[in-house]
């Protein structure tokens, strides 16, 4: 289960910000190597200020445990064919990082594999940069022939996941007066992106789009709605409209009910816990917005947890190594790690073959 993972203690910080400015995949930089460096030791006293408020530190890792677990224990009945099965988290920016993953995968006697993104939508940034750095590690480590790899690279409107997106709108929407729920506006939130990235070629945008329309449709466009982009990093340039800027517009146009929808979101972490519930809430209050709240994260949802196992067990069931998009590298991509699969699942090969 791939993701960016999260400092679990203050303690962490300075080194999950250094890992994170060091990584040109992530927030290309000039003089990467001295700029990143101190950017992140610049960062790091404020940042931690922030985790110690929401208690400490990033509670991704034990959400990613919890989804993992209850994933594999589905997965078995969904997929008994391939049973059993096991959940392994490798963070790129905080333990367990690839490189742990990798080595208890070893050591438990894994032959074949699934690199599972848990970024719903797309980017070279998030699930590319992940994907590099596993393919990477697993040269570095000389395992490159130790398992048979797929890739389950996106699923930004997979059924089963719009169906839990949608439940934690609704769910969101029971905060307010039922009264007032019609006229609730529904502010979609996805973590921005700098816009060199975009700029590449990057599917981050439409994928996240994508997700949004399916779950519109799926609660019939009960509720006017907005996407933004939340947690860029001055001064550079990056996706947008603005969260907090959308905020504070829709304060000056007397809205009164706003909701935030966390959707790239796949659990509670610093971007909802304090970004969302904590500084955008002072915003909106500052900005006149009376009823402000935030739809509930995705964490251990047994609704979510079936979309993730249903989303491998579909993924077994065809025999896909990846996406029809995932060998398509962005127009403007320089790096040549992009779009690879090392050793291949030869069970999937087959299966496609005779598809």
């Amino acid at each position: 289960m791939l993701n960016l993972g999260g400092p679990r203690s203050v303690d962490e910080v300075g080194s999950y910000l250094e890992r994170m400015f060091l990584d040109c995949e992530l927030i290309p930089l000039p003089f990467q190597e001295r700029l990143g460096r101190f950017i992140a030791r610049r960062r790091t006293p404020k940042i931690q200020a922030k985790y110690a408020r929401i208690g400490g530190g990033s509670p991704i890792y034990e959400w990613t445990k919890r989804q993992g677990e209850a994933m594999a224990q589905l997965l078995d009945q969904l997929s008994p064919e391939t049973a059993p099965h096991k959940s392994y988290i490798a963070f790129r920016y905080a333990e367990p990082l690839t490189e742990e993953a990798l080595m208890q995968m070893r050591a438990d006697g894994v032959r074949r594999a699934v690199a599972f993104t848990q970024y719903p939508q797309w980017s070279c940034s998030t699930t590319g940069a992940s994907l590099n750095e596993l393919w990477r590690e697993l040269i570095r480590l000389n395992l490159r022939d130790a398992f048979e790899w797929s890739v389950i690279d996106r699923w930004p409107a997979h059924q089963a996941f719009v169906e839990a997106m949608a439940k934690k709108v609704c769910e969101g929407l029971d905060q307010f007066a039922p009264a007032e729920r019609s006229s609730v506006l529904l502010l979609f939130s996805a973590h921005s992106l700098p816009l060199s990235v975009i700029e590449r070629g990057d599917a981050y945008p439409q994928e996240v789009a994508a997700t949004v329309q399916a779950v519109m449709e799926r609660l019939n466009f009960s509720n006017e709605f907005l996407l933004a982009y939340q947690s860029d990093i001055k001064p550079f340039k990056w996706l947008g409209p603005s969260t907090e800027q959308v905020i504070r517009n829709l304060g000056a146009r007397k809205r009164k009910n706003v909701m935030v929808v966390p959707i790239a979101f796949t659990s509670d972490h610093i971007e909802t816990l304090h970004e969302i519930d904590i500084e955008y809430a002072e915003l909106a209050h500052e900005a006149g917005i009376a009823n402000f709240k935030r739809a509930p994260a995705l964490n251990d949802d047994p609704l979510f947890v079936r979309a993730l196992a249903e989303i491998v067990a579909e993924h077994l069931r065809v025999g896909r190594l990846h996406s029809s998009q995932y060998k398509l590298r962005c127009p403007g991509c320089e790096n040549a790690m992009c779009r690879s699969l090392l050793n291949p699942a030869k069970a999937a090969l087959q299966a496609r073959a005779v598809v």
